[in-house]
């Protein structure tokens, strides 16, 4: 979603409310298509409000259906339709209970920054 300014030869990075706005539609229509998707939550940066020149997007998918390792995951989700390069987590949502009741790094992460979609 960088676009290149017409008078300049710099990128102007995108605002995060419209971002954000754009995530949520892609977000509801994916929950149009896929009636297992259950939540869709972003941390990172966006989660946490501070997004700025730069910024991806981290995404997490809480998938009834979610099977298999991570890449396979991942390749069914059109994540190239996202305003953003985009790092994404799919997940059951017994994984994110698992997860949610570790002390991981990450666990922790999500804990504090994770800000749900839906």
């Amino acid at each position: 979603m960088p676009v290149r300014s017409l008078t300049q030869s710099v990128l102007r990075w995108p605002q995060p409310e419209p971002v954000l706005q754009e995530v949520r539609a892609w977000a509801d229509e994916q929950r149009r298509l896929r009636p297992s998707l259950r939540r869709v939550g972003l941390f990172g940066s966006y989660g946490r409000g501070t997004a700025s020149v730069g910024s991806d997007l981290d995404l997490l998918l809480i998938d009834e259906a979610a099977d298999g390792p991570q890449h396979q995951r991942l390749c069914s989700w059109p994540l190239e339709r996202l305003p953003l390069s985009c790092d994404a987590l799919v997940l059951t949502p017994a994984e994110l209970e698992q997860l949610f009741g570790g002390s991981s790094r990450m666990a922790q992460e999500l804990k504090t920054d994770l800000l749900w979609l839906n």
